[in-house]
């Protein structure tokens, strides 16, 4: 973290020396240490707030004397206040800091001392807030997990097999078009490489290998070793393009492993073993696990009922079959034993996602610290590409606007249009620009509902701005990971309809991939998926430079 605590920065006998911005109306509030280290509190996001206790999070930055950039956090807090009605102030009393969050280089020393110093000096920078946007921010909160609560939890089509499979997802029927860069017709409108040959076949790569059906939808059989010469010319550029795009997702996938391939056109998720379930006790609770399998399938022997794990979200059934009937549990109502797999045993990836333990509110607490940058206004910008001329839809429940045929992230309030990119916001007169770096959010932003496409865009921020330079951040909704009550879930669980024209333009996905949870590394897709199953690296789409591919559907 580049010294940043080489002078003890929140030790609170320096602090002590320093100075403190007495309250105003204005945020950030800020602490100055005595050694010039400047801590800035930004507006205080109120999760509770009853009778004298008043619960909050707070974003803060922290900038030591000689370096240029702040870093920024998230503490959460309980505070005693008293109220005065009259006067409409929240008095604060005394502040307990539950819990710091800083970047992952900070060590637990750090963020004590952080810790103590907010506990000192808050009641002093924050003497007293204002009742009414105290409750405007308690209403706000509330939205927000109203809104979460609005996410799509039903079950997409469960398949499930007992043989090595892999699921290959096309965004509806498949649509096949030219592709000039590899010389054959692809179809368009999936992130997998499937290329349609003179005599009608279709051939699918991943994998290392080929397979080859009649339609695009299968029945997909391994070629084996003779493979025709263009089909390996094919291998080695999209070998080549992997390469150039090092930033795909990479996971250990035999290179002699032949699956049996599963197509689909609607939102779907594979469940399955290596042959027949294999079931093992988990010690000290009433559940069994699936040993031969790689997705987390427990049977609870109370209940005879199975459970599946997917995308953060829990599913039950009777049986584990094709025709079996699944339905949603929330991760409060599971069973109790599920709270109980011990730490370090073979399943306990899944207690991220059950309510209650200390992986779930650490997945929660990751999901609200945002991810930072400092963006040069002079310089940064952006570009636009829409299918012909820029088309709009109502954004339901605002009175904005989003385009539809761009892969970018485009909406209109009134007169101004806002493009997040990578994480910045850009604002401009007209849809096609000049763009340049935003200094405020769309005010309406925060009214976006899960059933949006362009819903992700209300999880970035902007922390401060000056004449040449804006700090922005985003938080994992931004990425697709979402905070649904007490746990973390991938997606929305909405399917969002694609652009179809002379482009093809995906939208974000929730099902097919097999996401699931690492505590130590978010989400990631399930084994089995390496990167040569995806066709990054080439223009997926049709038409003049063309666009589409898996940067689409990976975000």
């Amino acid at each position: 973290m580049q010294h940043l605590w080489s002078g003890c920065l929140v030790a609170v006998a320096l602090i002590a020396q320093g100075t403190i911005a007495q309250a105003q109306q204005e945020w950030p509030k800020t602490i100055t240490a005595g050694d010039g280290t400047i801590i800035d509190i930004y507006k205080p996001q109120t999760e509770a707030f009853a009778g004298n206790t008043l619960k909050a999070r707070n974003a803060i930055s922290i900038q030591e004397p000689g370096s240029q950039d702040p870093i920024f956090g998230v503490y959460w807090s309980t505070s005693t206040v008293t109220t005065d009605r009259d006067t409409r102030e929240v008095n604060i009393e005394s502040v307990k800091v539950n819990h710091v969050r800083l970047p992952a280089d900070s060590s637990e020393k750090e963020a004590a001392l952080v810790k103590t110093a907010l506990e000192t000096y808050v009641p002093r920078v924050i003497p007293q807030e204002s009742l009414d946007e105290v409750l405007a921010s308690l209403d706000e909160d509330t939205e927000e997990k109203d809104l979460s609560a609005d996410l799509d939890n039903h079950p997409p089509k469960l398949i499930f097999r007992t043989q090595p499979s892999m699921l290959v997802r096309i965004d509806g029927e498949p649509v096949v078009k030219n592709n000039d860069q590899l010389g054959y017709p692809v179809v368009v409108n999936t992130p997998f490489t499937i290329i349609r040959f003179k005599d009608g076949r279709f051939y699918l790569y991943g994998g290392s290998h080929w397979y080859s059906a009649p339609a695009a939808t299968g029945p997909y059989t391994y070629t084996g070793d003779k493979v025709r010469h263009p089909l390996k010319k094919i291998a080695r550029k999209i070998r080549k393009a992997a390469r150039r795009n090092n930033d795909m997702p990479n996971t250990e996938t035999p290179d002699n492993q032949v699956y049996d391939i599963v197509v689909t056109t609607v939102p779907a998720e594979l469940i399955q073993t290596n042959g027949n379930p294999n079931l093992v006790p988990i010690e000290g609770t009433s559940l069994l696990y699936v040993q031969n399998s790689d997705n987390d399938i427990f049977v609870d022997t109370r209940t005879q009922q199975y459970y599946v794990l997917l995308s953060g979200r829990w599913y039950t059934a009777r049986a584990l079959d094709e025709n079996s009937t699944w339905s949603y549990v929330p991760s409060n109502a599971l069973p109790p034993d599920f709270a109980k797999i011990p730490e370090g045993s073979p399943k306990d990836n899944v207690l991220a996602s059950v309510a209650g333990t200390q992986a779930a509110r650490e997945a929660v607490r990751d999901a609200e610290v945002p991810q930072t940058a400092k963006i040069d206004r002079g310089t940064a910008t952006t570009r636009v590409q829409y299918d012909g001329a820029p088309q709009f839809k109502p954004i339901p429940g605002t009175d904005m606007q989003y385009a539809v045929n761009t892969s970018s992230t485009v909406l209109q309030e009134g007169d101004s249009y806002y493009c997040v990119d990578n994480g910045v916001w850009f604002v401009a007169t007209d849809p096609a620009g000049p763009w340049s770096v935003s200094d405020h959010r769309p005010a309406q932003i925060d009214g976006i509902a899960p059933s949006s496409p362009v819903y992700n865009a209300k999880f970035v921020y902007i922390y401060e701005t000056t004449p040449d330079y804006a700090y922005m951040g985003y938080t994992p909704g931004y990425l697709n990971s979402y905070v649904d009550g007490p746990t973390v879930v991938y997606g929305t669980g909405y399917d969002y309809d694609p652009w179809m024209g002379d482009y093809f333009y995906p939208r974000p996905w929730t099902w097919g991939f097999g996401m699931d949870y690492n505590p130590w590394t978010g989400w990631g897709f399930g084994l089995g998926y390496d990167y040569d199953w995806f066709n990054d690296g080439f223009d997926w789409g049709w038409g003049p430079g063309s666009y589409g591919g898996w940067g689409g559907w990976g975000g």
